[in-house]
């Protein structure tokens, strides 16, 4: 006996030496998981399904779905549901569909969804997530982002033209190649394998290719009109250098031209010092040769007339 009557570490009942041992194991496996662990996972730390059954009942742990459980006091998060759904579809289920793509920061997908796809061979397993079925999972078509399985970008913007509108697979086509997670040319190249009967959307995606590469809607609402005015298309988002020093990332450039078009949205920059940072960027780029231009979103949207006349007479 210790003094003051408790039992001393080796003196305690070995199976309460061996729980509190699996318990720890099982807490820092689930620390991993935003919280979960699956039924294999907990025994495979010590835990039997008597002891597992008790903690559930103590309101330790708690069931979630058909094979997970979550520590009870871990945070609740979307991505903590999102990671159950994982361990409890298995280890061929990957996030999809607007969860992924907000996994992936696209614009306008928020978090919150909880979309999955598994291999059709395994739909025959229960569940109560919304669950997708494929032929298959290419490993190129698979990531993971915060240690969490989910579609590849490529792959999300091929999956949601399923049900997306056309805005918002615009917006997950720009946010791709902005973030640079793909490409026009490697989006073109995954469309190549889904032509045909039973694919969704892969004209539109087409379509939506053309004029991809802006950073914003208006950005693709300039090089759509750019475009259908038979002019050259202009590099999207260069970086000039003044001096072997970057001046800053610019929206459009004609390089043959050394023409700079810089889109501002509607309430653009408004404060002093934004706008002495726009004038000094403005004038090094005029130093460094080239000559800048500026439209507004009401210029794009209701003037474009004038946006055209405007790139003529700098001889486009």
């Amino acid at each position: 006996m210790t003094q003051g009557g408790g039992l001393s570490e080796f003196s305690r009942p070995r199976h309460t030496l061996l729980e509190c041992a699996a318990d720890r194991l099982l807490q820092e496996l689930a620390a991993r998981q935003f919280g979960c662990a699956t039924f294999a996972q907990a025994h495979a730390c010590g835990l039997t399904t008597f002891q597992i059954r008790h903690r559930v009942e103590r309101g330790l742990l708690e069931r979630v779905g058909h094979q997970v459980l979550r520590v009870v006091g871990a945070p609740r998060t979307w991505r903590q549901d999102l990671t159950a759904g994982l361990l409890d579809l298995g280890p061929h289920a990957v996030v999809s569909g607007r969860a992924a793509a907000a996994l992936h920061g696209f614009d306008g997908f928020h978090e919150g969804s909880q979309d999955f796809t598994v291999p059709r061979s395994d739909r025959s397993r229960r569940s109560i997530w919304t669950v997708h079925t494929a032929l298959r999972i290419d490993r190129i078509d698979t990531t993971t982002i915060d240690e969490i399985r989910c579609t590849s970008a490529s792959r999300t913007i091929l999956d949601l033209a399923r049900s997306a509108t056309r805005a918002e697979l615009a917006r997950a086509v720009d946010s791709a190649v902005r973030d640079g997670s793909s490409s026009p040319t490697f989006l073109r190249r995954r469309l190549s394998d889904r032509r045909g009967p039973g694919h969704w959307g892969v004209p539109l995606i087409d379509e939506l290719l053309v004029d991809s590469g802006g950073h914003s809607v208006l950005e693709r609402a300039f090089l759509t009109l750019v475009r259908h005015a038979g002019l050259p298309r202009p590099t999207c988002q260069p970086i000039p250098y003044l001096d072997g020093r970057r001046v800053g990332r610019v929206d459009f450039c004609f390089e043959a031209l050394l023409l700079i078009v810089e889109v501002s949205g509607r309430r653009g920059h408004s404060t002093d010092a934004e706008r002495a940072k726009d004038a000094q960027r403005r004038n090094e780029l005029q130093a460094a040769g080239y000559r800048v231009v500026e439209f507004t979103y009401a210029d794009i949207r209701y003037r474009p007339d004038y946006v055209l006349e405007t790139l003529r007479r700098h001889g486009l």
